[in-house]
């Protein structure tokens, strides 16, 4: 990067920093450092909503995976509509009427203090990882351009995000990704403007479009019934609305943006507007992703993504074979300029016979370009056996520091790296929550002074900011970064939020069967992962359903009286 992508870059990191300590001043009790005194207008609730699931792995795999596989993906969040709205008439009005912390105490109202301990228990596991992960995917952005190994640029974000959260909680959360929302649609505004610009000029934005088509890459909508099929309407309406349910109605990372609004129609607001804006934003940076693979249709691709995999074997014994498969793909790519322009030609003199020609030669001259790809990997694996053979997480950094002009490289990588904090350091303050909340308070120290739970929650925070590095030093086998987050969640999103939807809907199952019903529905749901016979999205259905299903049944075998523990 140039010294002006240096400047923009730490000077937009710094500004962030500097805004959430100057706001979080002041604090001095536990509310306003869990939930900012339950004071924040709509705007700020919605905007930090939606901070907190855009992390860095959105727009780091979001445009590799529309590059790969094409837009279906943006169907992952058809459910999440439906889920603002039932969450706005059932979830907000009774978290606001109890004045909870944390959605977890309202399970101990409701049933008793082990079902409490156990969805809170699942909960900082699943969150625990995820937030992990999520730190990593922007230790990548600092490894390429800097040229360090990812483990020391992990250690220098994760310990950047743990010091502002530290030291402000929510409040300092809040108001920073309030800024780094408007810092990142501002940028990819620009990115989806200079992607466009970069085209041949007499390809424009509809032409581009009609090329990606061709390759397959605009399947945004697909309404087969598939149960393999990760990614189409149905389960994007079915297992997503689940997912999007439970994560936004029961994971503290979400329930503690909504609980800082000063009212039920604050909170309501925030989440209709997330509700709103978020298909059309994940939209776009797929959309992003199509773009810049029609890009590399008119120029010249890396065989391989990530640059410390292609050092390495352009510094071994396999760099002239190598070479040789980057030889053939340069030539392909004049023949695959070559076959645009022709099919640019019929489609103009709408010429159909041509036009169909061509496509077909274009089919063909990107599936031997697969073809020599697969055998680039192949060469990395036989150089590394350990190598990372999954480059998605690099394609759009790759192209940002190769294409873009001065003082944007910078500005990319920085609203990159502001998702990554946004998303963390909402993650690690509801871990803190949880911890000090529904395990400290509850179960250590129910009578200490405001001081000692705030300084309790000051070190919550940070030993789970430790943890959370730790686990990002382990993430790089996990391929797609943007999947692995949620197949993680479906693991356990569903026996959540099924043990929530007993909890508001279903009075007649008590505490020990619903905990039970918890139990042996989560040892079902990660049974059926193992044995990958099913789309992930679907397991969350599955496990909201059994443990409405287990907790029926069981309410009636169990004894009557509830067991104490």
């Amino acid at each position: 990067m140039s010294i002006i992508d240096w400047i923009v870059l730490f000077s937009t990191l710094l500004l962030i920093v500097l805004y959430g300590i100057y706001k979080s001043r002041n604090i001095n009790n536990i509310e306003g450092f869990l939930l900012s005194n339950r004071e924040l207008p709509w705007y700020n609730v919605g905007l930090s909503v939606m901070a907190t699931q855009a992390s860095a792995i959105t727009f780091l795999s979001a445009p590799g995976l529309a590059y790969t596989s094409g837009m279906s993906f943006v169907q992952f969040y058809f459910g999440l509509p439906l889920a603002m709205i039932v969450l706005c008439i059932t979830f907000v009005p009774i978290y606001h009427k109890l004045q909870v912390f944390t959605a977890y105490e309202f399970l101990e109202k409701r049933f008793d203090i082990k079902t409490r301990s156990l969805t809170a228990f699942l909960f900082l596991i699943q969150r625990g990882i995820s937030t992990g992960i999520t730190i990593f995917a922007p230790s990548i952005i600092l490894s390429a351009v800097l040229h360090v190994d990812v483990f020391y640029t992990t250690l220098l974000i994760g310990s950047v995000v743990v010091l502002y959260t530290t030291y402000g909680g929510t409040k300092a959360v809040s108001y920073t990704q309030l800024l780094q929302m408007g810092i990142i649609f501002g940028g990819l505004l620009a990115a989806g403007m200079m992607v466009i610009h970069f085209l041949p000029s007499e390809i424009g934005f509809v032409e581009a479009l009609h090329i990606a088509g061709e390759s397959n890459k605009t399947n945004a909508i697909d309404f087969t019934l598939d149960w393999n099929n990760q990614y189409t309407v149905w389960t994007g309406l079915i297992g997503g609305f689940f997912l999007q349910l439970s994560y936004f109605g029961t994971d503290q990372s979400q329930v503690g943006r909504y609980l800082t609004g000063s009212s039920v129609r604050e909170s309501r607001m925030g989440l209709l507007m997330n509700g709103l804006l978020k298909i059309p934003m994940q939209f776009c940076i797929l959309l992003i992703g199509v773009l810049v693979f029609v890009y590399y249709q008119y120029n010249n691709a890396p065989l391989f993504f990530n640059p410390t995999e292609i050092h390495k074997i352009e510094n071994s014994i396999h760099a002239e074979d190598y070479k040789k498969l980057q030889t053939e793909q340069n030539a392909l790519t004049q023949q695959r300029i070559q076959t645009l322009n022709a099919l640019h030609e019929a489609r103009v003199n709408n010429k159909e016979s041509s036009l169909e020609q061509e496509k077909q030669n274009l089919d063909d001259i990107n599936t031997k370009s697969a073809v020599l790809r697969k055998s680039a990997v192949d060469l990395i694996k036989a150089n590394d056996s350990k190598a990372e053979t999954n480059d998605n997480n690099y394609i759009f950094l790759s192209f940002v520091t190769s294409v873009f002009p001065k003082g944007l490289i910078g500005l990319l990588i920085a609203i990159i790296m502001l998702a990554s904090m946004g998303a963390t350091s909402s993650a690690i303050n509801s871990l803190a929550s949880t911890t000090v909340i529904d395990i400290y308070k509850r179960l250590i120290n129910q009578n200490a002074s405001e001081k000692t739970y705030l300084n309790v929650s000051r070190m919550s925070t940070l030993g789970w900011g430790i943890f959370t590095i730790i686990v990002a030093l382990f993430a790089n086998k996990l391929g797609n970064l943007l999947e692995a987050v949620n197949i993680l969640g479906s693991l356990f999103y569903g026996t959540i939020l099924g043990i929530f939807l007993v909890a508001f809907y279903f009075k007649r199952i008590r505490g020990n069967a619903v905990f039970w019903a918890a139990v042996v529905t989560e040892i079902i749901i990660v049974y059926i992962w193992y044995l990958d016979v099913i789309a992930f999205l679907w397991l969350n259905l599955i496990g909201c359903v059994l443990v409405i299903l287990f907790g029926y049944l069981l309410e009636y075998i169990l004894p009557k009286k509830q067991l104490t523990y």
